[in-house]
């Protein structure tokens, strides 16, 4: 028993030491800084405990969770170490030593995240505890409570809607950006319509515009009546969703705090009066999770109709959500394929009217479609950086690409985190000839993918960072106002002065202050927590919930492809916006 005792000691030892050595290169910390000591115990007692909480819970500790257990320490490590290792052996030059080093951090990672997500995992699948701490057949009514308790989705909606009815009037009409201006264009038809925004939402937008034009004859207080639209349906689906976990018994104070957690985070506020395509979508990404979770309990018409609905926004409020849903389709009819007479003709249903409005429709009312080069921000990066790393390129190469572009100023133009710039340099070129010659661009990025892959990995880690590594920092929800534009629609606040105004910025800046808080406002931390559900499904052994996972998984995967910008919370709001959803689905229990 000592023996084995002091195996065990010496084991969480050097288990401490890497997961110091870890934290001590992550936190830039210097060996000699006495904190690394208070690393190292804590390390040390942490792992201890986690063995005592095992011996004593009902958590089942298997090979089986091991290895779950150490695929999620791997990709956390990963992503972390991905952006991160370049400080860890910046002032080494020794081969050796630099890899020594990163082994040993390596190592580091997967015991801390390994130990970190096994001990989580202890609690979350642990059925029974679980179950009995957030899910109850029935409650006692609290006084002060009570009317919550009766009507817990009215209340999430009419409290979202009370906590940012202050930004709807500070923001009067509403936040507009250039994206914005460049849709009510079309609506006023100054310029033609186009599907780069997507049609859809712009009709949406001159439906509400145009109603309440003819009410008003004012322009600014026709443009509130699609804002305070789009605020109504962003609170909808918070109560939607509380509705929704209400059906599987969530405990009423679990609602409750989701329900704040809504209404008094800023950025969904601030969202909520931004005229944007991703607010709507994010709404219908979670009306469509949400409608999925209901149809797995009972087959009804409302939740068959909201799934039908929300499946047609996906399709037709973001150009990444049509092949988000044909990529999520195939999967969906083998899921409910029991339930086919029921589900199948929403599903295809669908799909069958984003097909008719996407082509048929659109070239019928001459709506142009974007262009070639807006969904290749991520291999047209990859190619400008092995040319600005001055690679050798053949003759024939470098003629291909100078047909298209001119590559004087290509150094100067290239910013490794945003594209756009690389996208007007092929727009100001020859864009014909590149979509002429699809074939030849194809094999050549696939060529110098092969020649040059450490180019490519790092041009892609530097576009794509801020969605998956948690410790990038983006100023979320700092627009205001209307964007300079002459049609007539202007920033006309119904409440104002330094407090309104204070408060505001204290409480966006706030994000950027207070520890824990700040990971709310992390797009790497959302894809964490997301990634911990699913493994939390393994866990548990309920596979079957990882249908309720797909759509955002393959959402996230096609912003992962062709994201021009490497740090923009909108386009994975949806994300963040279903956070709720994901966590407390992962330990609900679903019916048989």
């Amino acid at each position: 028993m000592r023996i084995k005792m002091k195996n065990n000691l010496l084991t969480k030892s050097i288990q401490s030491f890497f997961a110091t050595w870890a934290l001590m290169m992550a936190s830039r910390m210097q060996v000699g800084n006495i904190l690394t000591l208070v690393f190292f115990l804590l390390c040390f007692f942490f792992f201890r405990h986690i063995d005592v909480r095992l011996s004593k819970s009902d958590f089942e500790h298997t090979k089986y969770t091991s290895a779950v257990c150490l695929v999620l320490a791997a990709i956390f490590s990963a992503l972390y170490m991905a952006v991160d290792y370049t400080y860890y052996v910046e002032n080494l030059t020794n081969p050796l030593f630099r890899i020594s080093i990163l082994t040993a951090v390596l190592i580091g990672f997967l015991v801390l995240f390994y130990n970190l997500v096994l001990l989580l995992f202890s609690f979350t699948g642990d059925k029974n505890r679980m179950n009995a701490l957030l899910f109850s057949d029935g409650e006692p009514t609290t006084p002060l409570f009570s009317f919550y308790q009766k009507h817990p989705a009215l209340c999430a909606f009419l409290l979202c809607i009370l906590c940012w009815l202050p930004y709807f009037l500070y923001q009067y009409p509403g936040i507009m950006t250039p994206d914005s201006i460049n849709q009510l264009e079309q609506v006023l038809h100054v310029i033609p319509y186009s599907n780069h925004h997507p049609f859809m939402h712009t009709l949406l937008i001159g439906l509400f515009y145009n109603m309440g034009y003819r009410l008003t004859g004012n322009m600014v207080v026709a443009m509130s009546f699609y804002t305070f639209f789009q605020m109504c349906m962003l609170a909808l689906a918070v109560s939607y969703l509380i509705g929704t976990l209400r059906q599987f018994r969530l405990r009423s104070l679990g609602c409750f705090i989701i329900t704040l957690l809504y209404a008094l985070i800023p950025y969904h506020a601030v969202f909520s009066v931004t005229v944007w395509k991703d607010i709507l979508f994010a709404a219908g990404v979670l009306f469509f999770g949400c409608s999925m979770l209901r149809l797995l309990k009972e087959i009804t018409i409302p939740s068959l109709i909201v799934m039908g609905i929300s499946g047609l926004v996906m399709c037709l409020f973001r150009s990444n959500g049509w092949y988000a849903y044909l990529l999520c389709l195939p999967f969906l009819l083998l899921y409910f394929r029991r339930k086919a007479k029921t589900v199948f003709p929403v599903l295809i249903g669908a799909f069958a009217v984003a097909v008719i409005v996407k082509y048929p429709v659109m070239n019928s009312l001459s709506v142009t479609q974007p262009d070639l080069i807006e969904s290749l921000s991520v291999p047209t990066q990859q190619i400008t950086a092995v040319i600005c790393n001055d690679r050798p390129l053949t003759q024939e190469q470098l003629t291909l690409i100078e047909n298209v572009v001119d590559l004087t100023y290509i150094k100067e133009l290239y910013n490794p985190y945003y594209a756009d710039n690389i996208k007007e340099l092929v727009r100001a070129g020859h864009q014909d000839y590149l979509v002429a010659h699809k074939r030849e661009f194809l094999k050549l990025w696939i060529q110098l993918g092969l020649a040059y892959p450490g180019d490519y990995l790092e041009a892609y880690i530097y576009q794509t960072y801020g969605y998956w590594y948690p410790d990038s920092f983006y100023l979320v929800a700092e627009a205001e106002g209307v964007s300079a534009t002459s049609l007539g629609v202007s920033h006309t606040p119904l409440i104002g002065g330094p407090l309104v105004v204070k408060g505001k910025e204290i409480a966006i800046k706030l994000g950027g202050m207070l520890p824990l808080y700040g990971t709310l406002w992390s797009m790497g931390v959302a894809l964490w927590i997301l990634i911990f559900c699913i493994g939390n499904s393994f866990i548990r052994r309920e596979k079957r919930k990882l249908i309720l996972y797909l759509p955002t998984v393959a959402l996230f995967l096609t912003v992962m492809l062709a994201t021009p910008v490497a740090t923009e919370f909108r386009y994975v709001y949806f994300l963040v916006f279903g956070l709720p959803f994901y966590l407390i689905t992962s330990v609900l229990r679903l019916p048989e």
